[in-house]
């Protein structure tokens, strides 16, 4: 089912951003006739998700679905199509290393370098260098279409988006004055009350934690629907284990003789929207001691390139504390998409997950990090207008905490990443025009939404 409209066309991309930043013009997708922008959209997806359509069928067909299904689903599984829409825009504007796909649903609670939970970004697949402005509108057409899934009315949906970007705002400001970015997390103890209950609710124990997908005797995981046990492969994971080990210098020395001998091998389905129809594997290792009951289950994801990739006004490396133009930089973040992410990572949280780290597999890159018993996040669907307005402003604080360590401190540029953010921009008109961008998007991808579904109605995306 390849079609002739599915090459790849990354490099005109990322030639048409670079001729936009500098100001020659050209019709950008947003504004294509309505005939060209359905198959604007019908190739950039089929284009998007080549290797799962040739790799993964199944899944493929699998995420297609579900976005068909949703509108935010949509909005979610379709990075690539709303970046492609604002390549080369906003180069004015300072480069951070952005989240790259900021909504709702990517914040959450996950375990700090301590083992206690924590609140944050919890999601950094699409993370890539870019101007900080990038983060702030999906992030707000991301509020926007959830507080209208939710049945707000327009007014209130534009304050939901409001809270979010003046707790940017809040953030930013908070830590130009005292530099609390370096250490600062949102922890039981410190949080505001919405995120201090989830952060209790989320204290399930490891033992009842691991009763659910393991048997704990057996050190066997057990089948289920998401996952499909993959036990003949212990000795080839074993091997990737020791190689993550070594290569993401995980130290396990003050542990257990066999700390880190993989006890199972599961393939995982149905996860994430996004990432629908790429590889995920649970492996099972034996934990710090001999308790089969603190065993710890550790998640590989496959990698796929940053949807921001060649689309930024300004591809950003760091050397020697700079920032600046490098395409052969940008190419290898590109080829090795999981450092990548460790290295987001590793920048925006002040002490995240100790099992964060890369390796490859059947020479294809792969993610690695602790599937916690502290997995969980707010559901978005239960929150009332006042809530919701509370939950955007947080995370719009924990956005900010991102952005203000993406400077000297962590080598990304000189000075202070919020100093020169919050110098760079009238704050309250910028809030206003990211309040009319989150509106004026919405309304665009609603209408790109009912082309795709009208495409995967008479078989477009089959496989």
């Amino acid at each position: 089912h390849v079609q002739t409209a599915d090459r790849d066309r990354t490099e005109e991309f990322s030639l048409y951003a670079k001729e936009r930043a500098e100001g020659t013009v050209r019709l950008p997708p947003l504004l294509l006739p309505k005939t060209e922008r359905w198959l604007h959209v019908r190739q950039t997806l089929r284009e998007d998700h080549q290797f799962r359509i040739k790799n993964n069928p199944e899944g493929a067909q699998d995420k297609f679905d579900k976005l068909a299904k949703s509108f935010f689903k949509f909005f979610r599984g379709t990075a690539l199509l709303f970046y492609r829409d604002y390549a080369g825009m906003d180069s004015h504007l300072p480069t951070v290393f952005t989240i790259g796909d900021v909504h709702p649903e990517n914040f959450g609670v996950m375990p700090n370098e301590d083992g206690a939970p924590i609140f944050g970004v919890n999601d950094f697949d699409e993370a890539y260098f870019a101007p900080f402005s990038y983060d702030l509108k999906r992030g707000a057409v991301g509020f926007y279409i959830a507080a209208k899934e939710n049945g707000l009315k327009k007014k209130k949906r534009r304050q939901v988006v409001r809270a979010f970007v003046d707790g940017y705002w809040e953030g930013l400001t908070s830590f130009a004055r005292d530099d609390r970015e370096k250490w600062h997390e949102f922890r039981i103890d410190n949080s505001p009350k919405m995120i201090r209950k989830l952060l209790k609710s989320a204290r399930t124990e490891r033992a009842d934690f691991l009763a659910d997908l393991i048997d704990v005797e057996k050190e066997r995981f057990i089948s289920s629907d998401e996952i499909v046990p993959h036990s003949k492969h212990i000795a080839k994971f074993q091997k990737v284990v020791d190689t993550y080990c070594e290569d993401n210098d995980i130290d396990s020395s003050t542990k257990a003789e066999d700390f880190f001998e993989v006890r199972d091998v599961a393939i995982k389905r149905h996860s994430g929207t996004a990432s629908l129809g790429l590889d995920r594997y649970f492996v099972l290792i034996n934990g710090p001691t001999n308790d089969p009951t603190d065993d710890i289950i550790l998640e590989f994801k496959q990698s796929r390139p940053s949807a921001i990739y060649g689309l930024a006004p300004n591809i950003t490396s760091s050397e020697n504390g700079k920032s600046k133009s490098s395409k052969k930089s940008s190419k290898k973040a590109q080829d090795n998409k999981a450092s990548r992410i460790v290295r987001s990572h590793d920048i925006h949280l002040s002490g995240g997950d100790p099992y964060y780290g890369q390796v490859d597999i059947d020479d294809e890159n792969f993610l690695v990090r602790e599937r916690s018993p502290y997995k969980d996040d707010i559901d978005v669907d239960d929150l009332d207008y006042d809530e919701f307005c509370e939950y955007a402003s947080i995370c719009g604080q924990a956005l900010a905490q991102t952005h203000a360590r993406s400077d000297e401190d962590t080598g990304i540029m000189e000075g202070d990443a919020e100093k020169r953010i919050l110098s760079s921009v009238n704050p309250a008109l910028f809030t206003a025009d990211v309040v009319r961008f989150a509106h004026t998007a919405t309304k665009r991808l609603k209408r790109d939404w009912k082309m795709f579904k009208q495409d995967h109605a008479l078989g477009a995306f089959q496989f």
